[in-house]
């Protein structure tokens, strides 16, 4: 529905492309591929159940302890303080993959956004040796905790997870009336 000159023109008034960037700077609502691996949003009021439903009231190094994380997400996960933020090319390079090193790099960092330990805070460009921006903006990861805060984002944990899962049902049919079997299914994944 958006006149397709205004796709990819680097106005962020009109650029749906933009758009992204601005919600994930501005820091109300959550932006990560969280809907099927693909991008999203989720808003701040919601985050809580989102995160219930998908930790399980873990958060990551529980998880990790309970041997239900892999290596590759607690590698990358190491990385992140609550207010630490990473371009993606940073999270690759110092959690040890690429080259002669770890595999999968998109399908994890893809699967701990799906899991809402990380999302997607920013965009920026790379900078040049001469300190001059260049090529497509790139993707800064930080965790939900430092866009909202961890009493925020763990506020659901007191219900069970299929209690939030419900709670997002429920919301989902009073807004778009849809079939909330459907929907309930691809909640997960």
């Amino acid at each position: 529905h958006t006149d397709p000159s205004f796709w990819w023109a680097g106005n962020p008034e009109a650029d749906p492309w933009e758009w992204r960037t601005v919600i994930a700077n501005e820091g109300k609502i959550a932006y990560g591929k969280f809907f099927g691996k693909r991008a999203g949003f989720i808003s701040k009021k919601w985050f809580p159940y989102f995160a219930n439903m998908r930790r399980d009231g873990y958060d990551f190094d529980s998880l990790w302890d309970d041997g239900k994380a892999n290596m590759r997400q607690k590698k990358i996960m190491d990385l992140f303080e609550d207010d630490t933020r990473l371009f993606s090319y940073e999270v690759k390079e110092k959690a040890g993959f690429g080259k002669g090193g770890l595999k999968n790099f998109e399908g994890t960092i893809t699967d701990l956004q799906m899991m809402t330990y990380l999302c997607m805070r920013d965009f920026k460009k790379r900078i040049n040796k001469k300190g001059e921006p260049y090529g497509w903006d790139v993707a800064i990861y930080a965790k939900p905790e430092q866009l909202f805060g961890y009493k925020h984002v763990t506020k659901a944990y007191k219900e069970s997870p299929e209690e939030s899962r419900e709670r997002i049902i429920k919301q989902i049919k009073k807004c778009f009336g849809v079939n909330g079997e459907l929907i309930g299914k691809q909640l997960y994944y």
